[in-house]
């Protein structure tokens, strides 16, 4: 079960006990349960059904998310697709047209011994 759900459960738990034991405390005594048990009971309800409604819009943003990551790979694949790589012919015509690769020639050393070597 999910995070919502369970908010969903402990909500409707709640405030199925406030509720029978109002009703029963008035036809046994006259009276209602303590302040201290009908405010642990509201907020407890309350405070599930903030974090259910908190965890519907995750679950919505989610979705959002996923979708909108999905139609994005999909149009970047199209447009590789599409595009290909245009160079490729280019450089390896430049490349065949120079003949043979040029020479590695590694750096020297730069400052006044440079030039005693």
């Amino acid at each position: 079960m999910t995070l919502k759900w369970w908010a969903v459960v402990v909500a409707t738990v709640s405030m199925t006990l406030w509720a029978t034991g109002n009703v029963v405390t008035l036809a046994v005594n006259g009276g209602q349960l303590p302040l201290l048990v009908n405010l642990l009971a509201l907020t407890s309800a309350g405070t599930a059904v903030v974090l259910a409604v908190v965890a519907e819009l995750h679950e919505r943003l989610n979705d959002r998310i996923s979708a909108l990551t999905e139609f994005l790979v999909a149009r970047l694949n199209e447009i590789e697709t599409r595009t290909g790589d245009r160079n490729t012919g280019f450089v390896e015509g430049y490349l065949l047209s120079h003949g043979q690769d040029a020479a590695v020639v590694p750096f020297g050393r730069r400052g006044r011994g440079a030039a005693e070597r």
